[in-house]
């Protein structure tokens, strides 16, 4: 997929506002030309990372009183969905089936609303979902153990994150020439640490594979977002098109997988710089010609270590947040948003994008 990124400003999904049309208002006034839909936490648990996605999970179960999400894998109810409704869904690409009703999110139908209203289309539009490895690994079963280690609701977790990236992207597609669906993997950060070691790497790339496959279906591109270090090659060699990646803190962990960011560049990757700290103790320390200071530097670097031109890499390049804002206070999470709009423009104007 040919695409040029050119520099513009996106985001990941949440932001700490309570009230869906003001966390649009940000949106749009800050990154205009590569939007997102608000993931709101505020709201309640509804709207939990990994909660959000649960609807239509066969074993999925709200435990509103303790406040947590648990798979019930030996449940009748979740053997009964998994062999019939839920299975046909998938059996016959019934992407409705898999939805994300507005009780689950109300930043998805709010922005929708908007972006259904103007007239023109957008360069990009962004979606989300929490990756598979996030939530299998994060979500427990009815006994406490971590879903990922029971091989047929793993498989069950892929699947049905995968049908509500394409649910989605359908929804969103006739807003932007081109729709970014980000597949939200902050436990990669922990691959390879003694917690984990367990996982293995095969399994993860595979489990990455299907739902970028999934979004490729849709005609949309494939992003991942890891907010920590990680072995970045995973993500390349499951076939990624946009690298997300907390640059502020981390931006020199990239340098050790020269070779694999040679090749996701040179295939026409794209790499998504999140320059922009979602720490408030960092945010108020900085404005944005701070920080772009900071991605000069990087990319100086990752030019001469990889050969590649920085003019190449600016065509290839996103600038976002770090991670996600929706545990920082209102005021701050608007500033890192006003200054991932400021960088993107301020380094469009400067390369003639």
């Amino acid at each position: 997929m040919s695409v040029k990124y050119n520099l513009y400003g996106t985001a990941i999904g949440s932001l700490p506002q309570s009230d869906s049309a003001k966390a649009v208002e940000v949106i749009l006034n800050n990154i205009p030309n590569a939007p997102i839909w608000p993931q709101l936490p505020a709201l309640g648990m509804n709207e939990q990372m990994e909660v959000q996605y649960s609807e239509h999970m066969p074993g999925a179960t709200i435990d509103r009183e303790k406040e947590r999400l648990y798979i019930a894998t030996n449940s009748d109810e979740a053997m009964m969905e998994m062999g019939t409704d839920w299975f046909m869904a998938i059996e016959a690409n019934d992407t409705e089936y898999f939805k994300i009703s507005e009780e689950f999110s109300k930043g998805f139908y709010a922005m929708k609303d908007v972006l259904s209203k103007k007239s023109e289309k957008l360069p990009f539009v962004k979606v989300q979902v929490t990756g598979p490895c996030s939530f299998s690994l994060t979500i427990v079963d009815e006994n406490k153990r971590a879903v990922y280690y029971n091989e047929m609701f793993r498989d069950v977790v892929v699947k049905t994150i995968a049908m509500k990236a394409k649910w989605q992207i359908q929804q969103y597609k006739n807003f932007a020439d081109n729709v970014i669906c980000f597949i939200d993997e902050p436990i990669l950060s922990a691959f390879g640490s003694s917690t984990y070691v367990s996982v293995q790497r095969e399994d993860v790339v595979n489990m990455l594979k299907e739902v970028i496959a999934a979004v490729h279906e849709e005609g949309a591109i494939a992003g991942i977002h890891c907010c920590g270090n990680t072995e970045w090659s995973i993500l390349v060699d499951a076939g990624v098109d946009i690298i997300n990646f907390d640059a502020f803190d981390f931006g020199e962990t990239i340098f050790l997988y020269n070779d694999h960011i040679k090749t996701h560049l040179e295939r026409g990757g794209c790499l998504a710089w999140g320059i922009v700290p979602t720490n408030s103790e960092k945010l108020a320390g900085v404005e944005s010609d701070d920080l772009i200071v900071k991605w000069d530097a990087l990319v100086e670097e990752l030019s001469a270590k990889t050969g590649i031109s920085k003019e190449k890499i600016y065509a290839q390049s996103l600038i976002t947040p770090s991670c996600g804002t929706g545990s920082l206070p209102v005021a701050d999470a608007e500033k890192a948003f006003r200054l991932d709009g400021e960088v993107s423009e301020k380094l469009r104007a400067r390369a003639g994008f």
